[in-house]
């Protein structure tokens, strides 16, 4: 069948969502450096450490998981939108969870600091909203596309946080026919009925769309699951890990308009 239309990912596809969280840690933890005696790179990888424990000890837990949530997200995500109860669990849990993960994280280091640890708390999200960053290649490459094909973001997370990445980065959205987020429509990458709701918006069949993303446990194998071919967007030279084989793997945007261009003159020879 010939390839009508594209699904993206969101983060670390289009935005350059980790940058952003890298960025944001560093200076939070710069900052905490000049008030306690913390070297800022080991104050970072103790928060995310406690970040994650606490994290993954929540009641919550699977349910961010089947959504697609991680845990740096709540250190700045408020869950104020999303029909299920457990965003409503997520909301009264955020403010606690920012806070002790980041009290937790210098008293690791020794720091035993309730009141610079609530500061930081709250400086982490400013830090990170501050930082809508975006691969340089994004809106060329949705531009060249948008000429042929229908564009549809697929992406896993709450739906107020998701809102508020492209939010923004206002350019982002009119490029797409389509905005589906996980915790909107109830499942997540990598299950199939997130992608049989996407072809459905769209209109099309399996064999007539192509996912494009940078996580192989989510985009690639939701897609394979389908029937989908898929891009996997592989920037730093990730090691494929056996869980489902990529159609393609690529390590630029720019790189799948050659590729959808080689696959119709296969089949027009064909």
């Amino acid at each position: 069948m010939t390839v009508k239309a594209i699904l993206f990912d969101l983060d670390d596809t289009l935005l350059w969502d980790d940058r952003s969280v890298k960025e944001a840690f560093q200076a939070t933890c710069e900052e905490a450096a000049r008030h306690a005696d913390v070297n800022p790179a080991e104050l970072e990888a103790s928060v995310r450490k406690e970040a994650r424990a606490l994290y993954e000890a929540y009641e919550t837990f699977p349910f961010t998981q089947h959504i697609g949530i991680n845990p740096f997200e709540g250190l700045w995500a408020n869950f104020v939108e999303g029909k299920q109860e457990e965003f409503r669990k997520l909301q009264a849990l955020a403010p606690g969870y920012r806070k002790e993960a980041w009290i937790r994280g210098l008293a690791a280091l020794g720091v035993n600091d309730p009141e610079l640890g609530a500061r930081l708390a709250e400086q982490f999200p400013a830090e990170r909203r501050s930082r809508p960053i975006v691969y340089e290649e994004t809106f060329e490459v949705l531009a060249e596309l948008k000429k042929s094909y229908k564009l549809l973001l697929l992406t896993n997370g709450s739906p107020d946080l998701q809102r508020e990445k492209l939010a923004g980065v206002p350019e982002l959205a009119p490029y797409f026919d389509h905005i589906v987020i996980s915790g909107d429509f109830g499942d997540g990458k990598p299950a199939v009925t997130i992608f049989n709701h996407a072809m459905e918006l769209l209109g099309l069949q399996a064999g007539e769309c192509v996912m494009v993303g940078d996580k192989l446990t989510t985009d690639i194998l939701g897609s394979f699951r389908c029937g989908m071919k898929n891009m996997w967007i592989n920037r730093h030279g990730m090691l494929f890990n056996g869980e489902a084989e990529p159609t393609f793997e690529i390590t630029s945007l720019r790189d799948i308009r050659g590729i959808l261009e080689a696959e119709r003159e296969v089949q027009i020879s064909g």
